[in-house]
C-alpha cells in the first residue's frame, strides 16, 4: 500500500486512523510505503511524534526525489540515481528563479528538490520555461506548493522502482493520494483512492479508471474502506484467543502438527474451526483469532496459509528474544514458582527484559486484532503481563486469563523476584479460570489485599473420550502375559513429573521384591523439551544415570527393568502402549489436570483391559478421582514404592471395576463444552450468574 501523508493517511478523524493502524497491524503482510512530499527529516519527526501513523517499509520523499529504506532510514542510491539524473542542484535553481518575486523559498530540509510557496496567479508560463530551461520538472499542488524537481523524478517514477525493484505485481497494490502532486501514482496502471478530502484538480485529472475508486471518505477511513473492499484486510474479532505458540511449528518447509487430540494446542484448534462457539458472524461461523508467537526474523519466514485453514494472527519473536522469553524466563525463573519449587527459581534480568517485550509485543498485536468491547481469552504464565498492559491502552476490552498449570500457593508465589510486578498485571484481568478450586483459592490468597480481585472459574478440561475411544478399539491387541507385568509412564521430560523418583521407586522395589526381577518392566515414553531450554538438563541427566545404573544392576541378556523412549510418539502408538501397560504410573510433583492419565482409562475402559492407574495426588484429575484413584505422593518415596507394589497386586477383576468406577467419576467437560463454558465465564458481567 502506497500512501501519501498530508490529507491521506494523517487525513480523517482520529478514530479513522485508529482503525487504518490497527487493520494495517493485523496483516503484516501489507507492506507500507509512505509517498509524500516531506524530507525524511520531516518524516522521523512524524513518526516519533504520531503515534495513529502506521510504521513504513519504504518511503519515498521530496516529491519523488528520494528513496528510503526505513529499515534503516537509508538513502537507496540505486533507486535515486536514475531519478535524480539531469538535477543541477537546489542552489542552482534558486539562482536561476531568483527574479520571480512570486516564488518564496521553503526554509525545510530538501533533498534533490527545490521548493517553493506559490500563488495561483503565480504559475506563468515563463515560470515553466525557465524551470524547463533547467531540464527539470515541476509540481504544483494545493494552489500553494511550487515544487522544482529532477526531470524524471515524482512520487509515481520512484514507486515504479520499488515495484520493478521487488517485482510486485501491479494487482496488488493500492496508491492513494489527496493532491496533485500524487497524480503520477495514478497512472501506474494498479488499484488506486483518491480520497474525500482530495484537491479537485486530483480528482478532475486522474485517469478515469475501474481501477481507481473516488471516495466520499476523508483519508485515512478512505483507505481503510479500499483495503476492505479489495479483500485484503479482515474487520477485528469480537474474540481473540492468545496463546503463546502456534498449535504448528514450521520446519523445514512445512508445518508440523502435534499427533495427540487432547491438550491445549488441540483443543484451541478444534474450537476455533468450530461453528458452534461464541461470537459468531453473519454466516454463522465463529468470528475469532488465534494470536500466537511464530519463533522468525520477520512475517515473510512463512507461508500465508496455515493448516485447517485457522484463523490465524502470528507474531514474529527473533529466536534470541524468544529464547530469553521462553527458555530462560519462563522456564528458569516461573515454571520452578508454578512447580512449587521454589529453590529453583534463577532470575536475569536481562532474559526478563525479553518475557517484558514479547508480553508488550502480544498485547499491542491483540489490541489491534480485537473489536471494540471484545473479549480477549489468554493463556497461562507466558502472557502473565499482557493483562496490565492491554487494559491500559484497551479499557474496552473483557480480558480472561486461563491457568492450564496449578497456581501455586501465596508463598511461593512471593518467592518470584518480579512477584509485585506481575501481580499488579494480574489484578487488571476480569476473570481468571483454573483446573481447581485449590488452585483458584490460591490465586485469591494472593490478591486479596489488592484493590481489585478478579472473577475467577474452575473448569476442568477433559479429553475427547469418543476419539480416544474409537481409537483403542481400532488399534490390534497385542497378546499380554500376567507373569511379565508393564508399567507405563508417558510425560515429556520435566523435574515436575518426577522422572528420577520413579526410578528410585523402581529400584527400591526391586530391591524389596525379588520375585519381580526378571519379570517387572517398566517403559518410560519420555520426549525432550524443546532445543535450547536448559532447566531440565540437569534431570535429564540424573535419569539416563539412574536408569543405566538399574538396568546395570539387575538387567539380563534377555531382561532390562527399564525400557527408555526418549522421543515423540504418534498417538497411534502411544495408545498401542496405552492398550498394552497394566499399570499407568503418574507421579507429577505438580501438575495441572493431567492428559494422559484421562486417555489411559479411556483405552482401557474402551477396550475391556484390566490395567490400573497410580495417580499422584498433585494432579488436577485426582481431585475430581478422589480416593477412588490409587493415590501415591511423589515428596514421600516410599509412598511411591507402596503404591506401585499395590497395583502391581490387585487382581485383574479389580482393576477392571476400578477403572470403569473413575470413567464414571470423570465430569471434566469435553474441549468444546470446555471453551463455551469459558468463553461464556469471561464475558458475564458481575452479579450475572
Amino acid at each position: 500500500m502506497v500512501a501519501d501523508l498530508d490529507g491521506t493517511l494523517l487525513g480523517g478523524d482520529q478514530e479513522s486512523r485508529l482503525r487504518l493502524r490497527r487493520a494495517l497491524e493485523r496483516h503484516p503482510e501489507i507492506t507500507v510505503v509512505f509517498a509524500t512530499g516531506r524530507s525524511l527529516s520531516s518524516v522521523q519527526t512524524l513518526l516519533r511524534q504520531d503515534p495513529l501513523l502506521p510504521g513504513p517499509r519504504w518511503i519515498v520523499a521530496d516529491v519523488g526525489a528520494s528513496v528510503i529504506d526505513a529499515a534503516d532510514m537509508s538513502h537507496i542510491d540505486a533507486l535515486e540515481r536514475p531519478l535524480r539524473t539531469g538535477w543541477p542542484g537546489r542552489q542552482h535553481v534558486r539562482e536561476t528563479l531568483r527574479g520571480f518575486s512570486q516564488l518564496a523559498y521553503q526554509n525545510v530540509a530538501q533533498d534533490g528538490r527545490c521548493s517553493f510557496y506559490l500563488a495561483p496567479e503565480g504559475l506563468t508560463g515563463a515560470l515553466t520555461s525557465a524551470v524547463a530551461s533547467m531540464g527539470c520538472s515541476w509540481s504544483y499542488s494545493e494552489e500553494r506548493y511550487f515544487d522544482v524537481l529532477p526531470p524524471y523524478a515524482g512520487k509515481g517514477p520512484a514507486v515504479r522502482q520499488l515495484v520493478d525493484k521487488h517485482r510486485w505485481p501491479l494487482s496488488s497494490l493500492l496508491v492513494a493520494g489527496d493532491s496533485l502532486n500524487d497524480l503520477s501514482l495514478f497512472h501506474l496502471r494498479s488499484h488506486g483512492v483518491i480520497v474525500g478530502n482530495a484537491e479537485a484538480a486530483l480528482t478532475e485529472r486522474a485517469p478515469e479508471d475501474p481501477l481507481i475508486h473516488r471516495s466520499r471518505l476523508a483519508g485515512a477511513a478512505a483507505i481503510l474502506s479500499a483495503l476492505q473492499h479489495l479483500n485484503w484486510v479482515k474487520p477485528p474479532a469480537p474474540v481473540v484467543v492468545g496463546y503463546h505458540r502456534a498449535p504448528a511449528r514450521w520446519s523445514e518447509g512445512r508445518w508440523e502438527q502435534p499427533s495427540s487430540p487432547n491438550g491445549i494446542l488441540p483443543t484451541l484448534t478444534s474450537i476455533l474451526g468450530s461453528k458452534n462457539l461464541g461470537s459468531k458472524n453473519k454466516d454463522g461461523d465463529l468470528h475469532a483469532v488465534w494470536a500466537a508467537a511464530v519463533t522468525a526474523e520477520g512475517h515473510n519466514t512463512w507461508p500465508a496459509s496455515f493448516p485447517d485453514r485457522l484463523p490465524m494472527a502470528l507474531l514474529p519473536v527473533p529466536p534470541s528474544r524468544w529464547s530469553g522469553y521462553f527458555h530462560r524466563a519462563c522456564k528458569e525463573t516461573l515454571w520452578p514458582a508454578l512447580m512449587s519449587q521454589p529453590h529453583l527459581i534463577h532470575h536475569d534480568p536481562a532474559h526478563w527484559a525479553d518475557y517484558e517485550q514479547v508480553n508488550a509485543a502480544f498485547a499491542h498485536h491483540i489490541s489491534a486484532h480485537a473489536a471494540d468491547g471484545g473479549t480477549v481469552w489468554l493463556h497461562d504464565y507466558n502472557l502473565w503481563l499482557v493483562p496490565g498492559l492491554l487494559k491500559r491502552s484497551r479499557p474496552d476490552l473483557t480480558v480472561g486469563l486461563f491457568h492450564h498449570t496449578p497456581f501455586p500457593p501465596p508463598d511461593v508465589f512471593r518467592a518470584l523476584p518480579v512477584a509485585e510486578q506481575l501481580r499488579a498485571s494480574l489484578t487488571q484481568l476480569d476473570w481468571a479460570g483454573f483446573h481447581t478450586a485449590t488452585f483458584a483459592d490460591h490465586f485469591h490468597q494472593l490478591l486479596r489485599d489488592t484493590d481489585t480481585v478478579p472473577r475467577t472459574g474452575v473448569h476442568p478440561l477433559g479429553i475427547d473420550q469418543a476419539a480416544v475411544a474409537a481409537l483403542a478399539r481400532s488399534r490390534t491387541p497385542h497378546a499380554t502375559t500376567t507373569d511379565s507385568p508393564l508399567v507405563l509412564s508417558v510425560e515429556r521430560l520435566d523435574y515436575a513429573k518426577a522422572p528420577v523418583h520413579k526410578i528410585q521407586a523402581l529400584a527400591a522395589l526391586l530391591d524389596r521384591q525379588p520375585e519381580l526381577r526378571g519379570r517387572l518392566r517398566f517403559r518410560l515414553v519420555c520426549p525432550p523439551p524443546e532445543p535450547g531450554i536448559r532447566a531440565y538438563e540437569t534431570t535429564r541427566v540424573e535419569l539416563e544415570e539412574a536408569i543405566t545404573a538399574l538396568n546395570t544392576r539387575w538387567g539380563t541378556g534377555e531382561w532390562q527393568p527399564v525400557e527408555y523412549i526418549p522421543r515423540s510418539l504418534p498417538f497411534a502408538e502411544v495408545m498401542d502402549h496405552y492398550l498394552a501397560a497394566d499399570v499407568f504410573w503418574v507421579t507429577s510433583l505438580a501438575d495441572g489436570m493431567n492428559l494422559t492419565a484421562q486417555e489411559y482409562l479411556t483405552a482401557q475402559a474402551a477396550s475391556g483391559r484390566a490395567g490400573i492407574l497410580v495417580l499422584s495426588r498433585h494432579t488436577g484429575i485426582a481431585q475430581q478421582l478422589g480416593d477412588a484413584a490409587l493415590l501415591t505422593d511423589p515428596h514421600h518415596p516410599q509412598d511411591l514404592v507402596d503404591a506401585l507394589y499395590t497395583a502391581l497386586t490387585t487382581p485383574p477383576s479389580r482393576r477392571r471395576a476400578n477403572t470403569a468406577h473413575l470413567i464414571h467419576l470423570l465430569d471434566a467437560a469435553t474441549p468444546l463444552d470446555w471453551a463455551r463454558a469459558v468463553i461464556a465465564a469471561i464475558g458475564e458481567k458481575p452479579g450475572q450468574g
